[in-house]
């Protein structure tokens, strides 16, 4: 996560003086109140999964689902980017953070967030929390991909310069670099970053395996 779920895990870094849940409630309340986007360019590799697949044909659309799709590209003003590959189950999100993903689609989730009101991304933070769909606002864009580039953009003000170094390089906190919250550990990047997806490298499995009335599925994996 980068953008607000990248500066909330590095503002709760710094208050280990107080419990836990504390913390992370605080860091949680101040980055709304301190609400800002970054400006950045995003670059991806769509992969379009069986499903895709499958409805493409439903409409008649002669998409070769198997050949290498083309880069595509966004930019502009984000309150938060998320890549991942799996749902990333939690109490917050009973659905999961990115509940369109799977771990058998040889693909990943990517939600952005545009630059919208305070009022309407906290709507879409609770929509985490129940069954509706938090992506149905105008301002968040999802994807499904399988390899992603993010480049930090300047910004207008001169507030944030280039970087001289042109590939990712990890920097101790507080050394300039933009917070990214990488699987709850926090890491600064002073540069862009390139997040890809290495398919079938692990074997899973699994037992009880159901699918719920709800679309949700569960799982007692061993």
């Amino acid at each position: 996560m980068f953008g607000f779920g990248g500066r909330t895990l590095a503002l709760a870094e710094k208050l280990h003086w107080m419990p836990p849940v504390q913390s992370r409630e605080f860091a949680l309340m101040k980055s709304l109140a301190n609400l800002r986007p970054e400006d950045c360019e995003l670059s991806f590799l769509p992969q379009y999964t069986q499903d895709d697949c499958r409805q493409q044909k439903d409409m008649g659309d002669l998409l070769h689902c198997g050949s290498r799709q083309s880069w595509q590209q966004i930019q502009g003003l984000f309150l938060n980017i998320s890549v991942m590959a799996i749902p990333c189950l939690c109490s917050m999100a009973p659905r999961g953070l990115a509940p369109i993903t799977s771990l058998d689609n040889g693909s990943m989730a990517l939600i952005a967030v545009r630059d919208t009101s305070r009022a309407n991304f906290i709507k879409h933070l609770k929509g985490y929390g129940d069954f509706k769909n938090q992506f149905r606002f105008p301002f968040v864009e999802t994807f499904t991909v399988q390899e992603v580039i993010l480049r930090p953009r300047p910004r207008s003000d001169g507030a944030d310069e280039p970087k001289p170094h042109p590939l990712v390089s990890a920097v101790s906190p507080g050394t300039g670099g933009l917070p990214w919250n990488i699987d709850g550990d926090l890491v600064e990047m002073s540069s862009e970053i390139h997040i890809r997806l290495h398919p079938q490298l692990i074997t899973l499995f699994g037992a009880n395996t159901e699918e719920t009335d709800d679309g949700m599925s569960k799982c007692s994996c061993l």
